[in-house]
């Protein structure tokens, strides 16, 4: 079974709805790390309830983001982590874990990217007077947003709805989307690497959830 960090900075909804989906059998992974860059989230809490270690920093200690990526880095590796899922981690991810983690760091967005990428995403959509947004997974690269989109789902404005009201909807479709991603994906590295163990080859994976 696949071992999982996860990565927050706030509440920890969606670390939530990926902790319940692999208790469940959902998602073929354990939930073995939350790294947490803001001492006091309420992450932390959830993460003690359940049973999952967090390692948590505060980023002024250290004199870089590569110093503390490197203590990361360790954590992940003595826990033997597979893969790192962000969620509402407010930080960009450095070259110290890209390059640990090539292709293995994904992340969600409450907007469809490219659009309104950066913090307060769903205001953003909302003051735009736009019709729809939604909910993005995507490969995490150096940028703000931008790695390559495994996944979305359109969310429907509705006219004169209040913002809360859209924020809700927006993350039950979060909360349902995140753990069937991270499933896919999980599932298809494991038969990928199989397929090539067994004869040498590999076989492309279609990487959109409809």
């Amino acid at each position: 079974m696949k071992r999982l960090a996860v990565f927050a900075s706030g509440s920890g909804t969606n670390f939530q709805a990926i902790v319940d989906a692999a208790k469940r059998g959902d998602l073929p992974a354990r939930v073995a790390l939350l790294v947490c860059d803001r001492p006091g989230a309420k992450v932390i809490e959830r993460a003690a309830r359940e049973n999952v270690p967090a390692f948590v920093f505060s980023p002024k200690d250290y004199p870089s983001k590569a110093a503390f990526e490197s203590e990361i880095l360790r954590e992940l590796k003595g826990r033997q982590i597979d893969w790192i899922a962000l969620a509402g981690y407010m930080r960009l991810i450095g070259p110290t874990l890209l390059s640990a983690y090539e292709g293995k760091i994904v992340n969600i967005h409450p907007s469809l990217l490219p659009a309104f990428p950066g913090k307060d995403a769903i205001g953003q959509a909302y003051r735009a007077g736009v019709s729809e947004t939604g909910v993005t997974v995507h490969y995490v690269d150096e940028g703000m947003d931008t790695g390559p989109v495994i996944a979305q789902r359109v969310v429907p404005i509705v006219p004169g709805e209040p913002i809360e009201a859209l924020e809700e909807r927006i993350h039950q479709v979060e909360h349902e989307l995140y753990p069937t991603v991270l499933r896919m994906l999980l599932g298809e590295k494991e038969q990928q690497e199989e397929r090539i163990e067994n004869d040498g080859s590999e076989t492309s994976i279609d990487q959109r959830v409809q």
